[in-house]
């Protein structure tokens, strides 16, 4: 029997714990997005052909925060300071400071470095995660899948310029 099969996720506490997470996880994120947007610097940039349109950041990050913090809950739910809580602690720190470092300090390769810490961290979280709480590993594949992406965006913009 794995550790999530043994927690409840229903009682009050578990629900708390679920609304505070998701509110810390998506309103500093969005804090974060909405202080540090494409500006002048940004728009002239040259970037590759495969570069979305800016009004897609916006849905997907709420999207993969929303699934980052139900991971991150269920995970403290199992063991608060377990390993697995710190390797979603370190992504979500990195993950949180990516922004500031690309759009303000317009620091590209620092930015890359981040970045493939993140998806390292991500990466380590699903392998970590898959035996204990597939439901949380599974919720990380769609994140590792756009920071893999955000990642060939990051050194594919790092190269042009």
């Amino acid at each position: 029997m794995t550790a999530s099969t043994l927690t409840d996720y229903r009682t009050p506490r578990a629900w708390a714990l679920l609304a505070a997470f998701l509110v810390v996880v998506i309103v500093v994120g969005g804090i974060i997005g909405v202080t540090n947007t494409p500006d002048a610097w940004y728009q002239a940039l040259q970037k590759p052909p495969f570069n979305p349109p800016n009004w897609v950041f916006g849905p997907v990050w709420f999207t993969l925060y929303v699934l980052i913090a139900i991971a991150g809950w269920r995970t403290f739910l199992a063991g608060p300071s377990g390993r697995r809580m710190w390797i979603w602690y370190a992504q979500m720190v990195l993950n949180w400071c990516w922004s500031p470092v690309w759009f303000t300090l317009h620091a590209l390769w620092p930015a890359f470095a981040l970045i493939v810490a993140i998806l390292l961290l991500t990466l380590s979280f699903i392998a970590s995660s898959w035996r204990q709480d597939r439901v949380s590993a599974s919720l990380f594949v769609p994140y590792a899948l756009w920071v893999a992406f955000a990642s060939s965006l990051n050194l594919s913009i790092a190269l042009l310029n």
